[in-house]
């Protein structure tokens, strides 16, 4: 437990898509490490109930809305993929709310220190809110074999989301740490626990 002086330091873990950064945090969070994921706290804000949901309805009309209230996803992602205003508009609205979500999340963080788990760490500049970066990578090819046999995609939509990503050489120019995961489950365990003990040893995230 941390005394009010000590605050947990903050670890940006990010990686590619199907680069097994999800895995990884989920070990971390299994060891007793606070993780926050940047992806969840962007879908909590926009949940019925909360100001984001009907700010968003009152914008774009109620074709952004399920039945159930819930929000359309697909209606939206149209209505701002061929808008590059509305998706400005939609980015103002979301991002401080996302930034404020992520901040209470980790302030209730009582490890020695906390994850932001972000697939968009370096690009949305959430990394210059941690103390230390780690960047799981994994070879392109194994990326795209990983995600089709997930998420029963096209091998064109992984190619465009990995285009949309930041390009590997410029993750890994951020990372303090690299985790290569090109081979199991089980490998990428024990390294996550080695590097589990070495950000104990850390202060603010430095050695």
């Amino acid at each position: 437990m941390n005394t009010p002086s000590s605050k947990p330091w903050i670890l940006g873990l990010t990686g590619g898509i199907g680069s097994g950064k999800s895995a990884a945090a989920e070990h971390f969070a299994a060891l007793g490490i606070h993780v926050v994921d940047a992806d969840h706290a962007a879908r909590w804000v926009v949940e019925p109930g909360r100001p984001a949901l009907s700010q968003i309805a009152e914008h774009f009309g109620n074709e952004v809305l399920q039945a159930d209230g819930q929000l359309n996803r697909g209606a939206l992602r149209n209505l701002i993929f061929s808008d590059p205003q509305q998706r400005l508009w939609l980015e103002a609205l979301l991002h401080p709310l996302v930034r404020e979500e992520i901040a209470q999340n980790l302030a209730q963080a009582q490890s020695p220190y906390a994850i932001l788990v972000s697939p968009l760490l370096i690009e949305s500049g959430q990394y210059k809110t941690t103390q230390r970066v780690l960047v799981i990578d994994a070879p392109q090819a194994l990326q795209v074999q990983r995600t089709l046999l997930r998420d029963n995609t096209s091998e064109a939509q992984v190619q465009a989301i990995l285009k949309a990503q930041a390009s590997r050489e410029e993750r890994l120019r951020h990372a303090d740490d690299v985790l290569v995961n090109d081979t199991d489950l089980t490998a990428l365990k024990t390294e996550v626990e080695r590097l589990y003990h070495f950000y104990l040893t850390l202060h603010g995230g430095q050695p």
